[in-house]
């Protein structure tokens, strides 16, 4: 069993994406998955979390992750908003960052002591491949180097989740950043 925590911002698609990881991973990876969306407190820029469990046999519990494998944060700038991105990390819990400043990743990787740090501009990958700034698509491609689904999966359910032209362009988004992530 894999437990996985997204953090960000309202608007930037964290619900969104655990859901469309959840169908990666159901439908196209032939494994199971819940999502747990903490609903209240959606508002544009106001922190936001969901939670997803993947596992190889059906998953009986559906409640939230208080210990996770994967921590994926889609703003950088959530640790100003007094968000622990690290409560309940393990000595092995990976971390999946949005950033495009080396210097921010490795800040994180020091000072909340994450066994991995991943990181890409998902931001500026989103805009070039979407014309928006939601980060949801390129997340889950980053996300894919962690071994969590298949990228072809995740570019799959990123097609059935958001129909053929949106879905092409998140698709286009998750590729380009799972191909330039780089890892601390």
């Amino acid at each position: 069993m894999r437990r996985l925590k997204f953090y960000g911002l309202g608007g930037q698609g964290v619900v969104t994406a655990g859901k469309t990881l959840s169908t990666a991973v159901s439908i196209y990876d032939g494994k199971y998955a819940i999502t747990v969306p903490a609903y209240g407190h959606e508002r544009r820029g106001a922190p936001v979390y969901t939670d997803i469990v993947v596992d190889e046999e059906p998953i009986l519990a559906n409640c939230f992750v208080y210990e996770p494998d994967i921590v994926l944060v889609m703003d950088d700038s959530i640790i100003e908003k007094n968000v622990d991105v690290a409560k309940g990390k393990r000595h092995d819990t990976a971390l999946v960052l949005n950033t495009r400043n080396p210097e921010v990743a490795e800040m994180y990787a020091n000072e909340f002591g994450f066994n991995k740090v991943f990181y890409v501009d998902a931001t500026q990958i989103a805009i070039d491949c979407i014309g928006r700034e939601i980060p949801n698509g390129p997340m889950l491609g980053a996300l894919a180097i962690t071994g969590i689904a298949p990228i072809e999966a995740i570019e799959n359910a990123l097609k059935d989740i958001f129909g053929e032209r949106a879905g092409e362009k998140n698709a286009k988004a998750a590729r380009k950043a799972y191909e330039q992530v780089k890892e601390i």
